[in-house]
C-alpha cells in the first residue's frame, strides 16, 4: 500500500467511488435505495413544493378572488389528502430503510471480515493497514453506506422539487432567476469544504487510533493486572491526553479555513437571494399594480423553498464528496492484492522440505532477520530450531508457513517451490502451536475443534486435551468442555491461567490430521514437570510425523533427531544433541546453563 503523508491533498474519483458505493449498497439490498427515494420524495415534494408554494398559492386566489368558502374547503380537503399520502409514503420509506439498513450493514460487515482474514499476516504488523482498515469500517462504525443513500435520494428528491418551485416562480416573473443564480456557487463552495473536512480527518487517523487502543485496553482482562500493580495507566493516559490535545490542534488549524467557507457559503445560499428577492418582490408590491397579494406571499415563500432545497442538495453534495472519500479508503481496502498468492499445484504426501539460501527481512525493517538459511527436514524427522529470543526462529516458523515469502533464496516441498502449490492445500498439511497463543470467547470444545461441535466432536476435543494435559482442569468447570472461555458474553465462563491456555490451545494440535506439526514455543507457559509430560504425549502423538519445535528451552532439542541453533539470522550449529554437546560450542554452553538452572530450583524446592 502506498504511503499516504498526513498533508497530502488526495484526488479522489469522487463520481467512480460513489458509483461503486451504490452499487455495494444495491447488491446488498435494493430496498434501502427504495425506502430513502419514498421517504425523501414524500416529504420534499409536499413540504417544499405542494405545502408551500401550489396549496398557498391557490388557497390565497381563491381569498382574493370569489372568496368562495365552498371551494376554500375543497381545497383543504385535498391539501388533507395530499398530506396523508405523503405522510403514509414517509411512514413506509422510513420502515422499508430501516430494516434494508441492518442488511447491508451485515453484507458489507461481512465483506470486511472475509478480505480481513485473507490478506497477508504482514498488513497486521503494518499501521498503515491499520490506518486503511479503521478508515474503512468507519463506513461501517458511523453507517457512511446509510448517509450515502440517503444523499442521493435528498438530492433527487430536492431536484424534483427545485425544479417545480423555480418553475412557478418563472411563471410570477423570470427576473427572480438573477438572486437565485448565487445558489450554484454554494455547490461548488461545499465541494472544496468537503475536501478539507477530509484531510482534516485524515491527519485525526492515528489520534483516534491511540484513543481506540487505550479505550480498548482498559478494559481489557490481560491488562488489568499490570495497570493495578504499576505505572503504566498514567503512561497510557499520557498518550490518551497528548492523542485528544493533537486533535485538538488539528480541529484549530481547520476551524478557521471551514467557518469562511460556511460564511461564504451562506451569502450565496441566503443572504443573496432572500435580500434580492424580498427587495425586488417589495418594490413591485408597493410602487406597482403588477402583483397580487397572493402573488407577493407565492413568491417569498417560493425563495424560502428554493433556500431549504438549495441547502438540502449543498448539505447532500458535501456529504457526498466526504463519503467518496470515505468509500475510497474502502476501496483500496478491497481492492488490496495479497502478496503471498496461491500456486496451481495440487500437494503431494509429504517427504521432504528445504530451505536453500534463504534469507528476509520484513517490509520496513533496514536488517535482515534471516541470512543464507540452509537446512532439510524429512519425512518422519523429528527437528528442533533453537536459540536466544530475537535469534529469527518465529520468523523462520512464518515463512515455513507461508505467511511471508523469502527475499531471496527458496523454500522446497518435495523439491518444488512451495509458491507453486496451492496455499490452502500446503498450509493444511501442517499442525501449528504459536508462541502468541490465543483462546477465543466459545466454548473450550469449540476452542479444539474449531468449529461448532457435534457429540462425536466432543468425544475427540476431550481426547485432545486429555493428551494436552488440560482436561483435568477442564472437567473441573461447571459446564466441562461446553464452558465459554472468558467471561466477556459469558458471566458464567471461566478464566483460565496462562498454562492451562496454552493447554487448551495445543490441544488443536491433537485433534486434527497433520502431516508435520510445528510448534512454536508451545511450552513458554508451563512448569518443568507439565512441560515433560506434553512432550511426552507429543512425541506418542507425533509417532512416525514430521515435528518442528521452535524453543529457547532446550527440553525438545535432547528428543530430537537434528537440531539447528539459529544465531543473529544465521544458522550457527547443527547436529544432534550428543555432538553438539561433545562440539563444546554455543549451544553446549546454553544447554549446560539451563540444566544447572533446572537443578537450582530442585534444590531450592527441596
Amino acid at each position: 500500500m502506498r504511503r499516504v503523508r498526513p498533508h497530502e491533498d488526495i484526488k479522489v474519483p469522487v463520481i467512480k467511488n460513489i458509483i461503486y458505493a451504490v452499487r455495494l449498497v444495491w447488491q446488498a439490498d435494493k430496498k434501502l435505495m427504495l425506502g430513502y427515494f419514498i421517504d425523501q420524495l414524500g416529504a420534499k415534494i409536499f413540504s417544499l413544493f405542494l405545502q408551500n408554494i401550489l396549496f398557498l398559492k391557490v388557497l390565497l386566489s381563491v381569498i382574493d378572488g370569489s372568496r368562495d368558502f365552498i371551494q376554500y374547503v375543497k381545497y383543504l380537503g385535498l391539501f388533507l389528502l395530499c398530506s396523508l399520502i405523503a405522510k403514509g409514503l414517509q411512514w413506509y420509506g422510513e420502515y422499508t430503510q430501516k430494516y434494508a439498513s441492518k442488511r447491508v450493514l451485515k453484507s458489507i460487515n461481512n465483506k470486511i471480515f472475509d478480505k480481513a482474514v485473507s490478506l497477508d499476516v504482514s498488513c497486521y504488523e503494518d499501521p498503515e493497514f491499520y490506518d486503511k482498515y479503521q478508515r474503512a469500517t468507519l463506513v461501517l462504525a458511523y453507517s457512511y453506506y446509510d448517509t450515502l443513500t440517503y444523499d442521493i435520494m435528498a438530492i433527487i428528491a430536492s431536484g424534483i422539487s427545485f425544479i417545480c418551485v423555480i418553475t412557478t416562480v418563472t411563471m410570477v416573473d423570470p427576473v427572480y432567476l438573477v438572486f437565485l443564480l448565487p445558489v450554484i456557487f454554494v455547490f461548488l463552495i461545499e465541494f472544496f469544504k468537503s475536501r478539507l473536512v477530509y484531510k482534516r480527518d485524515l491527519e485525526k487517523t492515528k489520534n483516534d487510533r491511540i484513543k481506540a487502543y487505550i479505550q480498548r485496553t482498559v478494559f481489557l482482562k490481560d491488562f488489568s493486572k499490570d495497570m493495578r500493580t504499576s505505572n503504566i495507566f498514567a503512561v497510557l493516559m499520557e498518550r490518551f491526553d497528548g492523542a485528544i490535545r493533537a486533535n485538538i490542534k488539528i480541529l484549530r488549524d481547520y476551524g478557521f479555513r471551514l467557518f469562511l467557507y460556511s460564511m461564504v457559503s451562506s451569502a450565496f445560499s441566503e443572504f443573496i437571494p432572500i435580500l434580492g428577492t424580498y427587495g425586488y418582490a417589495g418594490y413591485k408590491f408597493i410602487n406597482t399594480d403588477e402583483m397580487s397579494v397572493s402573488g407577493f406571499s407565492v413568491v417569498l415563500s417560493s425563495i424560502n423553498s428554493v433556500r431549504m432545497a438549495t441547502l438540502d442538495i449543498a448539505d447532500s453534495f458535501e456529504d457526498l464528496n466526504q463519503m467518496a472519500r470515505y468509500f475510497q479508503n474502502m476501496r483500496d481496502f478491497f481492492d488490496y492484492e495479497p502478496k503471498v498468492v496461491s500456486g496451481e499445484k495440487s500437494v503431494p504426501e509429504f517427504e521432504s522440505l528445504e530451505f536453500k539460501n534463504v534469507s528476509f527481512k520484513y517490509p520496513s525493517a533496514e536488517k535482515y532477520s534471516l541470512e543464507n538459511i540452509n537446512l532439510k527436514i524429512t519425512k518422519g524427522q523429528s527437528v528442533a530450531l533453537v536459540g536466544i529470543n530475537g535469534a529469527g526462529k518465529s520468523t523462520l516458523v512464518k515463512l515455513l508457513l507461508r505467511f511471508y515469502d523469502p527475499s531471496d533464496g527458496v523454500i522446497l516441498y518435495n523439491g518444488v517451490d512451495i509458491r507453486e502449490y496451492r496455499l490452502d492445500e500446503y498450509r493444511d498439511k501442517f499442525a501449528a502451536v504459536f508462541q502468541d497463543y490465543r483462546n477465543f470467547a466459545i466454548s473450550v470444545f469449540e476452542n479444539v475443534i474449531c468449529r461448532e461441535c457435534t457429540d462425536e466432536d466432543k468425544d475427540f476435543a476431550k481426547q485432545a486435551l486429555i493428551q494436552s494435559g488440560a482436561w483435568d482442569k477442564i472437567q473441573r468447570l461447571e459446564n466441562g468442555g461446553d464452558t465459554v472461555l472468558t467471561r466477556e458474553f459469558d458471566e458464567n465462563g471461566a478464566g483460565l491461567s496462562g498454562g492451562e491456555n496454552q493447554k487448551v490451545s495445543t490441544a488443536r494440535l491433537f485433534a486434527r490430521e497433520f502431516d508435520i506439526a510445528v510448534l512454536d514455543e508451545p511450552s513458554s507457559a508451563l512448569d518443568p514437570i507439565a512441560e515433560y509430560n506434553m512432550y511426552e504425549n507429543l512425541i506418542r502423538a507425533t509417532a512416525d510425523r514430521t515435528v518442528i519445535y521452535i524453543s529457547h528451552r532446550l527440553s525438545s532439542a535432547v528428543l530430537s533427531d537434528n537440531i539447528y541453533v539459529l544465531e543473529n539470522g544465521r544458522v550457527s550449529e547443527s547436529g544432534t544433541h550428543k555432538k553438539l554437546m561433545a562440539d563444546g560450542r554455543g549451544y553446549c554452553r546454553m544447554f549446560e546453563l539451563q540444566s544447572s538452572s533446572y537443578r537450582e530450583e530442585a534444590s531450592g524446592d527441596a
